[in-house]
């Protein structure tokens, strides 16, 4: 009964934080950077749900995307709301919200352990680098497919206890509908092999004693469920051939909408670069989130050297470190493979769009770190004498600061000015946003500011022809058509 109530109140608590740093999100406006093309700027999707519609959704590869459940959510919404942004960001967070409940309750049900599997949950419900994912219209797709990654963990935990087909065809339901919604779940699959490891238990190496923090409070003391690895594999084949045919999909649905870059313009030694690079800076993010931003430009001109030797070199020691320490405390293994492979979609490897990195793509990601950080501080306090009380003012400070932190980062999501400002703010030689506020400031009639950052644009990425063309356009605006006709004339130069 106490259990319960404990539940209760940090589910309570859960909630109530969430709407604390998220409040703001009722008063944001769609922004123009994917809304549009998803929302405000789609007949589509403005007309709601029809047969028509749900063709379209199923048959569709706009944004270059197959994700036919993203688009029925933002049609659902369209049809019972209307265009108000409120309501669509409401969903977003009423996502965000079960998500993190979902998670809570997940890893409470698979360790046993309450309080640590609270903290999980509200790393995760309250990091401001998961703003992006719940503020932005458009990222639906994030907090839509983090809920069907969810189900899927709770129907596999629902299987590893019965053991029953109806069980595993849930898990493979949960899966298929996630993969419907963004296909960065092809991950998933691999995921619950690590579950398996820790926290589930379920094969161990010969003659290795199972650490008792691996075992799950419903099958502590009991072997029953134990497998070998190959049968683990072996039991998954389904779900990794589900994934395997998303990523045919993606493939061939970004090829043919040229979302994907050619190996030509990035090649593979530039994209590997970059990929070390970016783990580095997600877990730097992760543990301190400053200078967010909306876009990260890929460094055109390349990485300095000194960037992708020490990322290596400081990713291959953060590895030698969590291998040691897995006999003993399994779950830095299972947290740090839980990041590393489920970023590998989006890492740049296959290069997709013109960002180095994104803080939506930690959504799912980072739980791997918040994984490593809860078990890894109450392993270390163990043995203190005010353990109780040192954790207590350290999660207090912690859940503080990111709520204080998120609350300042949703404020930036208010609309197009506050989003394109800061992204130039925070970032450096970002040409996108150099333009794309540039087009806000001359919407204002703020027509010096706006020549300032098409120039600043244009000067970062002289290729970049829609800032010369917006430049041209807004010295025409000032009388000053000599200097207009010269970037009218860069622009069928470089044409």
């Amino acid at each position: 009964m106490a259990e319960k109530l404990h539940v209760f109140l940090i589910c309570l608590a859960l909630v109530l934080a969430v709407v604390v740093a998220f409040e703001q999100v009722a008063s944001c406006d769609f922004v123009s950077y994917d809304d549009f093309q998803y929302v405000t700027g789609n007949p589509r999707v403005q007309a709601g749900l029809s047969l028509d519609s749900v063709e379209w959704a199923f048959t569709t590869f706009h944004k270059s995307n197959w994700h036919p459940l993203t688009w029925l959510s933002h049609m659902l919404d369209c049809q019972l709301f209307g265009h108000s942004p409120f309501w669509h960001h409401f969903v977003n967070l009423l996502f965000h919200i079960a998500n993190t409940l979902l998670l809570f309750e997940i890893f409470r049900r698979m360790t046993g352990l309450l309080w640590r599997s609270a903290f999980v949950a509200a790393l995760f419900a309250l990091h401001p680098v998961h703003v992006e994912s719940v503020a932005w219209v458009a990222e639906r797709k994030d907090v839509l497919s983090g809920l069907f990654w969810m189900l899927t963990m709770a129907a596999y935990l629902r299987y590893v206890r019965r053991q029953c087909l109806m069980s595993y065809l849930l898990v493979a339901l949960f899966l298929c509908l996630g993969l419907m919604a963004k296909p960065m779940l092809v991950t998933l699959p691999f995921v619950l092999l690590l579950l398996d490891y820790w926290p589930l238990g379920r094969f161990q190496r010969v003659g290795q004693k199972q650490h008792e923090s691996s075992m799950p409070i419903e099958s502590a003391g009991s072997d029953s469920h134990a497998a070998s690895l190959g049968s683990l594999v072996f039991e998954k084949i389904p779900l990794f051939i589900l994934s395997s045919a998303s990523v045919v999909v993606t493939f061939v649905v970004q090829s043919s909408g040229r979302a994907m870059a050619p190996m030509a313009a990035f090649g593979l030694r530039f994209r590997l670069l970059n990929a070390l690079v970016s783990y580095v800076r997600y877990v730097g993010k992760t543990i301190y989130p400053t200078r967010l931003a909306v876009l990260y430009p890929l460094r055109l001109e390349g990485l300095p050297v000194w960037q992708p030797v020490a990322s290596f070199v400081l990713l291959a020691a953060i590895s030698i470190a969590v291998i040691y320490a897995a006999r003993k405390r399994p779950f830095f293994l299972t947290g740090w493979l839980w990041f590393l492979i489920t970023l590998v979609p989006v890492i740049g490897l296959v290069q997709v769009g013109i960002q180095a990195m994104a803080d939506r793509y930690t959504y799912l990601p980072s739980i791997g770190l918040f994984i490593m950080a809860t078990w890894g501080t109450a392993e270390l306090l163990a043995g203190w004498r005010y353990k109780k009380l040192v954790l207590s003012v350290l999660v207090g400070f912690v859940v503080i600061i990111f709520v204080i932190c998120t609350r300042a980062q949703v404020g930036y999501w208010r609309n197009d000015y506050t989003l394109y400002k800061r992204a130039v703010e925070a970032t450096e030689d970002n040409y996108i946003m150099h333009n794309n506020f540039g087009d806000v400031l001359l919407k204002k009639g703020l027509v010096s500011e706006a020549i300032a950052n098409f120039a600043e644009a244009a000067r970062i990425n002289p290729r970049y022809l829609e800032a010369r063309l917006n430049l041209g356009v807004a010295l025409s605006r000032q009388n000053r058509l000599k200097e207009a006709v010269e970037c009218f004339k860069e622009v069928l130069r470089f044409r």
